[in-house]
């Protein structure tokens, strides 16, 4: 209830309002009947103040602070009965009720203060009354809409009938789920805000005003309510309008339809972990050549929007590495919250992505790309794998690197895609880099060793690297170090720059690679024939990696 409201109850019919026009929006919560000096301590927001005055009689002076203390304390208004003791209400308090905008009200003498106080209490008791049973009507309208099927868009045309204005749904990820008012700019400011990390919700608060220009250039004035669910993040019931003061009941019937938006929310995400899992299945077993045809695979494929005559380019990333070390859980969790972090980035750039995780690895299919467009420099794809790296560092303070494969012509060469994917990304990591973009370059070779028996390779593996791996030697730096002193054409300089350790720790160290190998490492067959080793394990391991995937039952 508020002032205006106030001023129409029989109680008040000779009260006259003669000072604070301003606020007569201020609602009423309490009722206070006091005539005690020390009155100022004992109000609270919200409050009415009924009296006397008794006290003030002699002082004007102080009944101008009471007024400056209620209107600091944000009371609703104060209700004198001034001819009995004041005779008039003194124009320095009107002057100061007025430039506060407290309503103050000179009550009639007829009516006595406990009615006045009975009638008010009596009045906002059951204007509660009303709101409670609206507001659990209201639950019980909105969750058989829900139970019965009919969906969110329905139930947003309801609530936007009850409160009187347009309503729009975005979701935790700020994407538009629903919507009574088609605006794109509105969405697309909100999504920026919740990109750039602004706060709307402030703590204890309802809801939040904001304004934004539309498409056609008008200030566009918001009400934004939260709608919390079991994602970290909260989704937004927005309302077109600038509401000042919401009533009562049109707030609880918001907060009623926020709760059960909440629940459908989180039943669609419950259904979309279920879909990723099945999407990240489906891939992994299609990596694997787990279907037992080409046809079955496509057409397991058009389920999740993977259409065969279409162009795709895969991009395999991993953050790398730290210093320090985390549980296994807490590593997962930030996995998790990293690879979802992308997920939500992929939806501003302007081509279709698929994302899929595999253990600590997620794949990017990214749809329609041109060759000549992947190849240059300067692609859509390689700019936004580097936003995306600065928009993790920001966030997590993690790296995150990529391998990105030449362009395939159809879902099927998805497959050799994704190994010229996963053998850039592992390429990069070898030579010691960190936070890099790095594209497949096409090596013969690889193709020609996978025509030898996987015996045969492991065999020559052994023999050229086995001392190196021996467990005696127990130093993994070695065979790095090794990997990138080839990769680098024997520079020692560069070799030790990569690997972030001094010059003379390089020498050392190959040093020790002949005296274990046993042969001269400047040597061309030798550093050819050790180059071929280390390219054989690397194969071998990769697909003993793939291998030791569980798969998934069908």
């Amino acid at each position: 209830m508020n002032i205006s409201q106030l001023l129409t109850l029989p109680a008040f019919s000779g009260a006259r309002l003669v000072a604070g026009k301003a606020g007569t929006e201020r609602s009423i919560e309490h009722v206070n009947m006091m005539d005690a000096p020390d009155i100022a301590g004992y109000l609270k927001g919200n409050d009415l103040l009924v009296t006397t005055a008794y006290h003030f009689k002699d002082d004007a002076s102080q009944l101008v602070e009471l007024i400056e203390t209620m209107a600091e304390k944000r009371c609703a208004g104060l209700g004198i009965k001034a001819k009995r003791f004041l005779g008039k209400i003194p124009e320095e308090a009107v002057a100061i009720a007025n430039a506060h905008g407290l309503p103050v009200i000179e009550l009639s003498e007829e009516i006595g203060l406990g009615t006045i106080v009975n009638q008010t209490l009596s009045a906002i008791l059951d204007l509660r009354t009303n709101e409670l049973k609206a507001a659990i009507e209201a639950h019980q309208t909105f969750s058989d809409h829900i139970v019965s099927g009919k969906g969110v868009g329905e139930l947003l045309e309801n609530v936007a009938k009850i409160v009187g204005c347009s309503i729009m749904l975005l979701d935790e990820r700020c994407q538009l789920v629903g919507t009574t008012h088609a605006s794109r700019t509105i969405v697309s400011g909100l999504q920026y805000l919740n990109r750039m990390g602004f706060q709307l919700f402030f703590p204890q608060t309802a809801y939040t005003h904001l304004s934004m220009i539309s498409e056609k250039g008008q200030v566009e004035v918001l009400t934004v309510f939260p709608v919390r669910t079991n994602r970290p993040k909260q989704a937004m019931l927005v309302m077109f309008g600038h509401i000042p003061a919401l009533e009562n009941g049109h707030l609880l019937t918001i907060e009623q339809a926020a709760n059960v938006v909440a629940f459908e929310l989180m039943k669609n995400n419950a259904l979309q972990q279920y879909t990723r899992r099945a999407k990240n299945d489906f891939f992994l077993n299609f990596i694997k050549k787990a279907y037992s045809s080409k046809k079955e695979t496509l057409n397991r494929a058009l389920e999740f929007d993977l259409h065969n005559d279409q162009k795709y380019k895969c991009i395999a990333g991993r953050l790398d590495t730290e210093e320090k070390q985390l549980g296994f859980k807490q590593r997962q969790i930030e996995i998790e919250k990293v690879f979802d972090f992308i997920e939500e980035e992929l939806t501003i750039f302007p081509f279709v992505s698929h994302l899929f995780i595999m253990n600590d690895i997620c794949l990017i299919l990214v749809e329609g790309e041109s060759e000549e467009l992947a190849s240059e420099e300067y692609s859509p794809t390689l700019i936004a794998l580097e936003i995306i790296q600065e928009r993790v560092a920001a966030h997590f303070d993690r790296t995150i690197s990529f391998g990105v494969s030449n362009v395939c012509h159809e879902f099927w060469d998805v497959i050799e895609a994704h190994g010229e994917a996963i053998n850039a990304l592992n390429s990069g990591h070898l030579s010691g880099n960190k936070q890099f973009v790095q594209t497949y370059q096409a090596k013969d070779i690889s193709k020609l060793l996978r025509m030898i028996p996987n015996e045969d390779l492991a065999e020559f593996c052994a023999y050229m690297l086995q001392k190196l791996s021996d467990a005696q030697v127990n130093d993994l730096s070695l065979l790095q170090t090794l990997a990138v002193y080839l990769e680098t054409h024997c520079q020692i300089s560069e070799t030790a720059k990569r690997l972030y350790v001094h010059r003379n720790t390089i020498i050392y160290r190959l040093e020790k690679i002949e005296e274990l190998l046993g042969k001269d490492i400047k040597d061309p067959e030798t550093t050819l024939h050790l180059r071929l080793a280390l390219r054989i394990q690397q194969m071998l391991s990769e697909q003993s990696d793939l291998l030791e995937q569980p798969s998934v039952e069908r």
